[in-house]
């Protein structure tokens, strides 16, 4: 008898176990009392709480882009190593980083094109007409590309952590972030900043491209680590 009240017992309580976890998606969306969720490939779940819309950060992955003008295979070990430990560590805070490497300027702007077009369809092809029209769209998301330059702002640590998680908000867990080549961005771009093309200067200093990729996803886990209030930061 002891055996099967044990027994009974235990069967029970994974029984409840197994309910709970199905109840978890319904009482999230009751604590948040969100009336309304749209699916969208794009912007991936989003709901819509009274007039404003919150984008729950269990929702998706977050996901940031590096864009970059160079050779895959062009830079030395432990750069690639310092990198690949980063974005290792940024899965931790539900952040996923891929680098698209690309031949020349004109492939970094086709690159950008596509990432702007899944958030804005049925407009014209074409760079100019997708992402110099990105500011005022009716797309459920503002798709942020980010430029790294020399004449952009600086920032603090505290200010890109800030900056950088309103601007996965409002593109919906997606950001763009774009490191020129020998000879620096394309002209197209740095004269077109906006709202949604940010220019962002890493330093004064001078660094090569796979450095600047380096330092860039570096301050982009310690602006994860941040957010979360750990003591990596101090």
């Amino acid at each position: 008898m002891g055996f099967c009240k044990r027994f009974t017992i235990a069967a029970l309580a994974r029984a409840v176990i197994r309910r709970f976890v199905l109840l978890v998606p319904i009482l999230g969306a009751l604590v948040f009392k969100c009336d309304a969720f749209e699916q969208s490939g794009f912007c991936g779940v989003k709901m819509t709480c009274g007039v404003t819309n919150y984008f729950h950060p269990l929702a998706m992955v977050m996901k940031i882009k590096l864009r970059m003008v160079g050779r895959k295979n062009g830079g030395e070990k432990w750069l690639e190593d310092a990198y690949a430990m980063y974005k290792t560590r940024l899965r931790t805070s539900n952040i996923e980083v891929e680098t698209a490497w690309h031949k020349n300027d004109n492939e970094i702007l086709k690159g950008i094109d596509q990432d702007v077009s899944k958030g804005h369809k049925g407009e014209d092809k074409g760079v100019k007409s997708k992402i110099y029209q990105l500011e005022g769209s009716d797309s459920c998301c503002t798709h942020t590309v980010v430029l790294l330059d020399p004449r952009g702002k600086l920032k603090s640590s505290e200010q890109f952590s800030e900056d950088v998680y309103e601007w996965l908000n409002e593109g919906g867990s997606r950001l763009v972030f774009v490191i020129g080549g020998a000879d620096g961005l394309p002209p197209e771009l740095k004269s077109q900043a906006t709202r949604s093309i940010v220019l962002l200067s890493l330093s004064t200093l001078t660094f090569t491209h796979q450095f600047a990729r380096t330092v860039l996803v570096e301050q982009i886990y310690r602006a994860s680590e941040i957010k979360k209030g750990s003591g990596y930061h101090k």
